[in-house]
């Protein structure tokens, strides 16, 4: 019998190692890991029906609390927002954090367009399926370019607009944006030296399983980054209408989106306070949430 439950226990260990190899971010980090911390925190994970789509999302902190939504970037997903959750939760605050049509668990269809005025329409609808009337709306990278046309198209919705190492402006980037939907771990590599300012060569079987994300999921990057570098949905003449509260946050290491993007935005919006980070790239609360998380709060509660 011993002899039996040793065997066992070796091969369920075999299986689990195999998983890790062969999956660590597919299975690993986004099915068991980010779930984890988002229990931890006391959330849930839930989904509604926007505009015929389902739409997943996480939520955290007390009912009653005031709103607060945050909208991921391109590639992104809900959980990127959990190491700035804390603060916003032991402050009181409700967090909503949706992934997009064709983004993390949510409805990836094959007709919809993922540009920034479509998705910008599904959190709109998120904010009306959740009741909500009026929120404190904070958006990364495509994310923010997401909330500022909701803060200029809905201004009586939001409350306070956050804007974290955001999209938006009309320039074109001067890096190569097939980086976005890596092809072999070598771009892997080369993506994450673009993301993070002090960047390790990533494990292969790690690049390997992002590749395979990648084939699966990339058509719906491919499709945004071509609406997004058609130029047509650009805010530059959107910002200065914006009369609401603006904390812009950027990394200032971030290569992605460079800091005189951020400063460009900070002079086009009057009324808006800028937080530049430094050693933080372009995935500034991920990177350095302990640092942002109680510049967001004191932004909120003033």
């Amino acid at each position: 019998m011993k002899r039996a439950t040793w065997v066992v226990g070796l091969m369920v260990l075999v299986a689990v190692a195999l998983v890790v190899w062969e999956h660590p971010i597919s299975w690993v980090y986004f099915g068991v890991v980010t779930p984890a911390r988002l229990r931890l925190q006391g959330g849930a994970s839930r989904s509604v029906m926007i505009a015929g789509y389902r739409v997943h999302y996480d939520v955290l902190g007390p009912a009653d609390g005031a709103p607060v939504v945050l909208v991921h970037g391109l590639g992104g997903r809900a959980e990127e927002w959990l190491d700035l959750t804390p603060f916003l939760v032991k402050a009181g605050y409700r967090v909503y954090m949706p992934d997009l049509p064709g983004y993390g668990s949510s409805e990836k269809p094959p007709g919809f367009s993922y540009s920034v005025p479509d998705e910008a329409a599904i959190v709109v609808g998120f904010l009306d399926a959740m009741g909500l009337k009026q929120v404190d709306l904070g958006g990364l990278s495509m994310g923010g370019w997401i909330a500022q046309r909701i803060a200029g198209e809905h201004p009586e919705r939001i409350r306070r607009l956050m804007l974290f190492d955001s999209a938006g402006i009309g320039e074109r980037p001067d890096w190569d944006t097939r980086l976005f939907t890596p092809g072999n771990p070598a771009e892997v590599d080369q993506l994450n030296a673009l993301l993070d300012p002090h960047p390790r060569m990533v494990p292969g079987f790690v690049g390997r399983d992002i590749v395979r994300l990648t084939d699966k999921n990339g058509w719906v990057i491919r499709r945004a980054i071509a609406s997004m570098l058609e130029g047509h949905d650009a805010t530059d003449s959107l910002l200065p209408g914006l009369k609401m509260p603006v904390l812009i946050v950027w990394g200032a290491e971030d290569r992605i989106m460079p800091l005189h993007l951020g400063q460009r935005m900070h002079g086009l919006v009057a009324q808006s306070q800028m937080e530049v980070f430094e050693d933080c790239g372009h995935l500034s609360p991920m990177q350095c949430g302990g640092r942002i998380g109680p510049k967001v709060v004191e932004f909120l509660r003033r």
